[in-house]
């Protein structure tokens, strides 16, 4: 996972901008995504980098309103003073924060590329990759869907395993027994070889068209009706059947 100040039982608490600020020199971090300690869909998330001249820039779904109100969007938009991306901070702040180092993604196309991994009962069973122009992928923030197999052929240039990605987003699934499915964000580095967890989503299967993995027990199936399969077959099937392709 992205590292990160707040994460953990030393974690260190954001009370406003000036926290972030402070955890920004500390911890050497010139790009972070600020985001809030439980949401969905980007809302509240801000992607914030620093150059010189103690310039800052912050590019979020965020609208500050002229009455200082903040109300979310479907338009991603630039914020350029510090006191504009102080106030969205400073007002996000009291419900909790929590902030990660902005990694460098791959490419695809000249976009930033990232995947959002479905995991049914204990098996990736549908993968996209969402492509974007700006830090935010998602597909309703202007993201587009990319190309899956160009993705896994540059997996398997690199010297990487196709089917190594897949078993991380597994393991991170894992961590939440209890729960039949989540949408995991997989981060792929610059090159294809290695990759990060961006986040594990309760709500995060939401994929129109899209059907199972090859060899993932889905095929055929979208995302809805590969989990009722789940519930209502055999979920062992997702657990302990043939191996991804």
């Amino acid at each position: 996972v992205p590292a990160s100040p707040t994460s953990g039982p030393q974690g260190a608490p954001v009370r406003g901008w000036d926290d972030v600020r402070a955890a920004m020199r500390e911890h050497r971090m010139a790009r972070l995504f600020v985001k809030p300690a439980h949401g969905s869909s980007a809302s509240g998330v801000l992607a914030v980098e620093s150059g010189g001249g103690g310039r800052i820039r912050a590019t979020t779904s965020v609208e500050l309103g002229a009455d200082g109100g903040l109300y979310n969007s479907l338009r991603v938009r630039r914020y350029e003073r510090e006191q504009d991306i102080a106030a969205i901070v400073d007002a996000l702040a009291p419900d909790g924060l929590h902030l990660e180092r902005w990694l460098p993604k791959a490419s695809q196309d000249g976009r930033a590329a990232d995947l959002r991994v479905v995991v049914v009962a204990g098996r990736a069973t549908h993968a996209v990759v969402r492509t974007s122009r700006s830090p935010m992928t998602n597909l309703h923030l202007g993201g587009r869907r990319g190309d899956l197999d160009a993705v896994r052929e540059n997996v398997e240039a690199a010297g990487a395993r196709w089917t190594d990605l897949l078993g991380v987003c597994e393991q991170a699934a894992a961590c939440f027994p209890r729960t039949l499915c989540v949408g995991v964000d997989l981060l792929p580095a610059v090159g294809w070889r290695r990759a990060a967890i961006g986040e594990v989503n309760a709500f995060g299967d939401l994929l129109p068209r899209l059907t199972g993995l090859p060899g993932s027990g889905a095929e055929g199936l979208g995302t809805h009706a590969a989990q009722v399969a789940a519930v209502l077959g055999d979920p062992a099937r997702y657990r302990t059947g043939t191996p991804h392709a």
